[in-house]
């Protein structure tokens, strides 16, 4: 990441118009030249820019601004905070057109064929079909079984590789819990024996 705020230029007019410091350290925190500095407060540059606010954005504190205005050599310092951007976790349904659709049961072949661990449940989310149209595929009962080829969903951008990983080791704990289950079981019908 840059040391640089964002927006630099409506930054420095905000620091020019709210802060007592220096031109040349505002163009350091800025990574503008000084002249351009000097020429916001003029009123010569950056007419039309609206000031930007540092210390709402999170990149400045009152603390930074106060100390560095007591200090005409102490160059300000950005906050490094790093910001994780996550993606929306709900799942917007899109239109799939009709040449694809055929891809759904291919790729709900692929899946049972590839990974065999995954549930016809959680198959039929990932492809966005039916539990019972898996579970016919998994049959060989479906209605046009003959036809389909197995299709890798991750490349036909059914859904991503994540998502594919997840699910396996979402099947994976779960064989793991149900082994550990029956073990249990086993030992307590052998301790009443």
């Amino acid at each position: 990441m840059s040391d640089a705020p964002l927006m630099p230029m409506a930054t420095a007019v905000w620091l020019v118009e709210n802060t007592t410091l220096t031109f040349k350290q505002i163009a350091d925190f800025c990574k503008l030249h000084e002249v351009e500095v000097q020429g916001i407060a003029d009123g010569e540059v950056a007419k039309g820019i609206k000031a930007y606010n540092p210390i709402i954005s999170g990149q400045l504190s009152r603390d930074e601004i106060e100390l560095s205005s007591k200090d005409n050599n102490r160059p300000l310092k950005i906050k490094s905070s790093d910001i994780e951007i996550a993606s929306s976790e709900k799942k917007i349904k899109k239109y799939i057109p009709l040449s694809k659709r055929q891809d759904k049961p291919d790729s709900a072949l692929w899946l049972i064929k590839q990974h065999s661990t995954l549930k016809d449940s959680q198959i039929a989310k990932l492809v966005g079909i039916t539990k019972n149209s898996v579970t016919l595929i998994r049959n060989k009962s479906y209605w046009n079984y003959n036809n389909l080829n197995p299709k890798d969903p991750v490349a036909l951008n059914l859904f991503t590789q994540k998502d594919l990983v997840n699910a396996i080791e979402k099947a994976e704990r779960r064989i793991k819990r149900e082994k550990k289950e029956k073990e249990k079981l086993q030992k307590s019908q052998q301790t009443n024996d």
